[in-house]
């Protein structure tokens, strides 16, 4: 039942790459979302393993901030907290912006916007845009504060989708994981 809400939450125009099938066709094979060659270097990589750190990471920042950006907008109380969280969380965002692309650049031999991941990373634009708008409007004082406030909202409501977009990528991922032969095989041999 998740695969298919999904499915129809997926926006992307490649359906052959996604698998996806909203306009009632039956569904396509599609190519996997790595080679064997990029599959070997994902998993070589030790990129991956930071990335896998720091998403769980920004997550928990996230949601601290979230809920002391809330307390300000509700309260009027905790302010000063509230933007260093925001910052805290933009500065985590950086980091696995440029982790993330120096992975891509391993793993597909482009820093950003590899077919793959081309979808994500054009949103990851705006989920910056937005966060680095909150930084130049706290540091210029340009915002009064519920503005401000308003303004991480936004910023961490494009974070969500963002988010959402990779989660949906990594299980992607994983069925096609699950239909690797060698994978299998290898599965097999382990147990």
């Amino acid at each position: 039942m998740m695969d298919r809400l999904l499915s129809r939450l997926d926006a992307c125009p490649w359906s052959a790459a996604i698998g996806s099938h909203l306009d009632g066709a039956p569904p396509r094979a599609r190519p996997p979302l790595y080679t064997a060659e990029q599959r070997a270097r994902r998993d070589a990589t030790g990129w991956t393993l930071v990335q896998g750190v720091l998403a769980p990471i920004q997550f928990l920042i996230f949601a601290v901030s979230l809920a002391l950006v809330l307390r300000v907008l509700l309260t009027g109380q905790g302010a000063a907290i509230a933007n260093a969280s925001v910052v805290v969380k933009t500065c985590a965002l950086y980091a696995i912006m440029v982790t993330g692309a120096i992975w891509e650049r391993v793993v597909f031999g482009r820093y950003l916007f590899a077919r793959a991941f081309f979808w994500e990373d054009v949103f990851s634009m705006l989920v910056l845009a937005l966060h680095s708008a909150y930084l130049v409007a706290l540091a210029a004082g340009a915002l009064a504060q519920p503005q401000l406030m308003m303004l991480a909202l936004a910023a961490y409501a494009s974070y969500v989708i963002n988010a959402t977009q990779f989660v949906m990528k990594l299980r992607a991922a994983r069925r096609d994981e699950a239909r690797w032969p060698d994978r299998a095989g290898m599965l097999g041999a382990a147990r």
